[in-house]
C-alpha cells in the first residue's frame, strides 16, 4: 500500500505554520494549509486529514506534497494555473482604460460598466476587470473648493491664531446662520425599528414653513448662544449681536468669526463695533466656510435632531432646536481646533499644483 512522504518542520516553520493556522487575519486557504501540514507532520495518514478537515485525499496530498518541494513559500503563493492565457484582455486594456479616461458617452457624463462594454464592443466582465485592475471608479466623483480670495492666507492666519492662542480676557464666537431650515412633516407615518428592520419614512413630504437659526458658539467652552428668527437680513443680525453682547461677560472682549455673507457687512452692521468697542469681527476668505466651527455644530444639529425629524409646525421645529441648545449647553464640548497654517498651505499648495497641471495637461 502506497504511503504519503513523511512531513519533518523545524522549529521556526513550526511556529509560523501555527500562527498562520490559527491566525485570524490570515488568508482562508492559508489557514488550511498550514493545518494539513502541522497534522501531516504529527504522522496522520492524508485520509485521515482529509476526514477531519473535510476536504478531498488530493487537496491534502497536493499540498503536502508542495511543501516537501518549496517549504512554508510554496504554501503562500499559488501555483501558476493552466489554460489559454487572456489574450483578448491583454489587446483591449490599453483601450478599456484611454477610453474611460479621455472620451465620454454622447448621452452621460460617464462610463458605466455596460456602456463602455457595448461602445468597445467586449464583455462587462472584462471591462469589470479592467477597472478594478487600474482602480477606475468612474461613478465616483469628489467635490472641492479652493478660495480665490486674495487675503485668503491673512485671514486664514488670523482665525487659526484666535483658535490656537486665544487672547485673554476675551472670548472667541464662532458665528453664522443656518439658513431656511425646513418643518417637514412626513405625507404617512413610518414603521419603527425593530430586529432584523430599520426604521422607515416616507421620501415625501409637507412643508410647513421655514425658520433661521443664528448661532455662536463659544470657543473655550463650547456653549452656545443660539436663537431662530423668520428671517436673515441685517435687521436679523443686529438684533442677534445684541442677543450676544447681553448674554456675554460685560467685561470681556468679543472676537466674532463670520464669513462673508451680504448681511454681515450691510452699513448698520459694520458701524456696530464702533459704538460697541468690545466687539471685533473677523471675516474667513471667501469660500472657506470650513474655517468657521459653528458649521461642525450645525452639523450635528442636523445630523441628531433635524434630518429625520417630523415637524407638524415652525413653532414645533424651533422649540425643538431650542431643546437641542439647551441640552447642549448644560454638558457643552468644545471643537478643538489642531490644524496648523503652515500645514493648511501646504495641503492647499498641493491642491493647486495638481488642478494646474490638469489645466496645462
Amino acid at each position: 500500500m502506497r504511503r504519503a512522504q513523511p512531513i519533518e518542520v523545524t522549529e521556526q516553520e513550526r511556529t509560523t505554520l501555527e500562527h498562520w493556522a490559527r491566525g485570524r487575519m490570515t488568508a482562508a486557504r492559508v489557514v488550511l494549509r498550514a493545518k494539513i501540514v502541522l497534522m501531516a507532520s504529527a504522522g496522520m495518514e492524508n485520509k485521515r486529514i482529509a476526514a477531519e478537515l473535510g476536504i478531498g485525499r488530493d487537496t491534502v496530498a497536493t499540498w503536502r506534497s508542495r511543501f516537501g518541494e518549496k517549504r512554508l513559500a510554496g504554501l503562500v503563493k499559488d501555483a501558476p494555473r493552466g489554460g489559454r492565457k487572456p489574450t483578448r484582455r491583454a489587446q483591449m486594456t490599453k483601450r478599456i482604460v484611454d477610453t474611460t479616461l479621455h472620451e465620454k458617452p454622447e448621452n452621460a457624463t460617464h462610463w458605466s460598466t455596460r456602456s463602455l462594454a457595448g461602445h468597445l464592443g467586449v464583455s462587462i466582465s472584462m471591462v469589470q476587470r479592467v477597472w478594478k485592475a487600474h482602480g477606475l471608479k468612474p461613478h465616483r466623483v469628489r467635490t472641492f473648493k479652493l478660495s480665490r480670495d486674495k487675503r485668503f492666507v491673512e485671514k486664514m492666519q488670523d482665525i487659526v491664531g484666535l483658535y490656537l492662542d486665544p487672547p485673554e480676557r476675551a472670548l472667541v464666537l464662532c458665528c453664522d446662520e443656518k439658513s431656511q431650515i425646513q418643518a417637514l412633516d412626513r405625507t404617512q407615518p413610518g414603521l419603527p425599528i425593530k430586529k432584523g428592520r430599520c426604521g422607515t419614512m416616507t421620501h415625501d413630504y409637507k412643508r410647513n414653513g421655514a425658520t433661521t437659526l443664528f448661532a455662536a458658539l463659544e470657543l473655550a467652552e463650547g456653549k452656545l448662544v443660539g436663537t431662530c428668527m423668520k428671517r436673515h437680513r441685517h435687521q436679523e443680525w443686529l438684533a442677534f449681536l445684541k442677543l450676544i453682547d447681553a448674554q456675554t461677560p460685560a467685561e470681556l472682549d468679543l472676537h466674532l468669526i463670520v464669513d462673508n455673507y451680504a448681511t454681515h457687512k450691510h452699513p448698520r452692521v459694520k458701524a456696530w463695533p464702533k459704538r460697541h468697542a468690545r466687539f471685533h469681527m473677523h471675516f474667513t476668505p471667501t469660500s472657506s466656510s470650513w474655517l468657521n466651527l459653528v458649521e461642525r455644530w450645525f452639523r450635528e444639529l442636523t445630523d441628531k435632531r433635524i434630518r429625520r425629524g417630523v415637524f407638524k409646525s415652525v413653532k414645533k421645529l424651533v422649540q425643538v432646536i431650542m431643546d437641542y441648545i439647551q441640552q447642549h449647553n448644560e454638558d457643552p464640548r468644545p471643537f478643538t481646533w489642531t490644524a496648523k497654517v503652515e500645514d493648511i498651505l501646504a495641503k492647499i499648495g498641493r491642491a493647486r499644483e495638481t488642478l494646474n497641471k490638469m489645466a496645462t495637461a
